[in-house]
């Protein structure tokens, strides 16, 4: 059995910054050393005083010490860490892709005044949820012993814990509806011959190969062979092209 530092140092590179990242964010909160109200979205702030965080920051705050707390941190640290370990096996830079990409949705919906969340890490989590589920549809989940069910159902379970659990359910819908637009543009469309229109852009596998851990098959950025392994480019997609 592991002992926790071996469960820590064993997580894949995108999984393991993001779940700690919102630890550390969370922790902060609990020891008071900020306000909510410096790191949420505020487009009022981020164009009339320049505060360009906050558009980064709601992302990382998945509430407070909590039951949602670890209900969300959870989701990060099993399906987040599947995922990775999965579908997006030696395909980091598209992983990383991913939460851009839905992060880059998020803040275009929520600039609709009836869609705006001050903090969007709900959405993020219920995003890698989705494309869990559409990626491994058939896998068999257990909740608590309660009920078993097709991974192709856990995002709508996941929802309706998020309702036991008192959250309001916009972000989290919107989390499922980007995490939909994302599979559909990298996967249902090329599937039917269409063109990938969301393709991981260039900066973010030069990004990933600057960030130096992790592998990615066919890279577009050249490896320097003195460095060892380095990312390289889109791969592959299991059960897809």
């Amino acid at each position: 059995m592991s002992t926790p530092t071996q469960y820590y140092n064993s997580l894949p590179p995108v999984a393991k910054t993001y779940a700690t990242i919102c630890f550390l964010t969370s922790l902060g909160r609990h020891l008071q050393l900020y306000s909510p109200e410096i790191i949420d979205l505020s487009y009022g702030d981020v164009f009339k005083h320049f505060q360009i965080w906050r558009l980064l920051t709601n992302f990382i705050f998945i509430g407070s010490f909590s039951f949602t707390f670890a209900f969300r941190l959870f989701i990060i640290l099993k399906y987040g860490v599947q995922l990775e370990r999965g579908p997006f096996d030696k395909r980091t830079a598209d992983y990383v892709w991913m939460f851009f990409f839905g992060a880059f949705s998020l803040l275009a919906i929520s600039a609709i005044p009836f869609l705006w969340s001050p903090f969007m890490g709900a959405s993020l989590v219920f995003m890698i949820v989705y494309v869990w589920s559409r990626e491994l549809p058939n896998t068999r989940v257990n909740i608590q012993g309660l009920v078993e069910l097709k991974g192709f159902y856990l995002p709508w379970a996941m929802l309706a814990i998020d309702l036991v659990l008192g959250n309001r359910l916009m972000p989290s819908l919107l989390g499922i509806g980007v995490g939909h637009l994302y599979y559909f543009l990298t996967v249902l469309h090329p599937l039917a011959g269409g063109t990938n229109f969301c393709d991981t852009p260039f900066w973010v596998h030069k990004l990933v190969k600057h960030w130096g851990r992790g592998f990615q098959m066919n890279s577009p950025v050249k490896q320097d062979p003195s460095t060892g392994v380095a990312f390289q480019g889109r791969g592959y997609r299991l059960g897809g092209t």
